[in-house]
C-alpha cells in the first residue's frame, strides 16, 4: 500500500464509467495516498452525463469540457491523455489513477509506467485485457462499495469454498509461485510480498473476486498453505507441500 504522503492524480473518463461508482472509487484510492488532482472528462453539453454533474460537485472533481467535434473519434480520451502527460512531466505525482474501461488508454498507462510512476486502473468487467495488464494494479468496480446509500458497504460475493479454490489451477499456481519467489531459506514468505508478486503478473488479481476481503483469508481458505504471525509484525505464509518435502 502506498504511503499516505504519496500524491495521486485521478483522471476519470465519464463516457466509460457510471457516476454512481465514483464515491466507492475515491474511497479505494484514499488507501493509496492523497488525490491532489481529480478531473473528470466528457462533453457536459450532452444529457447522458447529467448524473456526473452532481457527482463531480459532491466529490470536488474538476469537470473538463471536451466537445465531440466529430463522430467516430473519442475526443474525451484525447483530452485525458494530453492532461495526463502534462501532469506526468511535472514530476509531482507518485501514482496515477485512471478510471475507465477503454482500451484506448492502454498506451497511456504503459507510458506512465515507463517513467517509473505507478498506475492504478479502475473499470468494469468489460475492460479489455490490454488496458488491465498495462496497469500496475487494476480493480473492478463491482468489487467496491456501492455509494448510493449512507451506509454503503462493499459488494459481498459468496465465498468460494475450499474445493473450488483448489480446483482453480491459475490461482493455486500463482500463489505457489509467488510464495516460492518471496520465501526465505526456511520457506516462509511475507504475505505482502506475495500479494505484490501476484499483482505484478496479474494486475486485476483481487481476493475479493473469490469473496474474501483479505488476501490472508483467501490463502487460508485454500488449506494449501500455513499462515502465521510474522516476527516483528505482519503475516507470513509457507506452502504445505514445500514444508513437507
Amino acid at each position: 500500500m502506498a504511503k499516505s504522503a504519496d500524491l495521486l492524480a485521478v483522471l476519470i473518463d465519464a463516457d466509460n464509467v457510471s457516476s454512481a461508482r465514483i464515491g466507492a472509487v475515491l474511497g479505494e484510492i484514499a488507501q493509496y495516498g492523497t488525490a491532489s488532482v481529480k478531473r473528470v472528462y466528457g462533453d457536459w453539453t450532452t444529457s447522458n452525463l447529467s448524473g456526473w454533474k452532481a457527482a463531480a460537485s459532491e466529490h470536488v472533481i474538476q469537470p473538463i469540457q471536451q466537445f465531440a467535434n466529430t463522430t467516430g473519434k473519442n475526443a474525451t480520451d484525447s483530452a485525458l491523455i494530453i492532461d495526463a502527460m502534462d501532469l506526468l512531466y511535472t514530476g509531482r505525482f507518485d501514482a496515477f489513477c485512471i478510471v475507465s474501461s477503454d482500451s484506448d488508454l492502454t498506451r497511456l498507462a504503459s507510458r506512465i509506467r515507463e517513467a517509473g510512476v505507478t498506475v492504478h486502473g479502475f473499470g468494469e468487467r468489460k475492460t479489455p485485457p490490454a488496458f488491465r495488464n498495462a496497469c500496475d494494479q487494476f480493480t473492478y468496480l463491482d468489487l467496491l462499495a456501492e455509494p448510493d446509500t449512507e451506509t454503503a458497504v462493499p459488494t459481498v460475493r459468496e465465498r468460494t469454498p475450499t474445493k473450488q479454490l483448489r480446483a482453480d489451477t491459475k490461482l493455486v499456481a500463482g500463489l505457489r509461485a509467488s510464495t516460492y519467489a518471496a520465501s526465505g531459506e526456511d520457506g516462509w514468505a511475507n504475505l505482502g510480498a506475495i500479494g505484490a508478486l501476484m499483482r505484478k503478473h496479474q494486475p486485476d488479481f483481487d481476493s475479493r473476486d473469490w469473496g474474501y476481503a483479505k488476501l490472508s483469508d483467501l490463502v487460508r481458505a485454500t488449506e494449501l498453505f500455513e499462515v502465521a504471525p510474522r516476527p516483528g509484525g505482519g503475516v507470513q505464509v509457507r506452502d504445505r507441500k514445500a514444508a513437507a518435502a
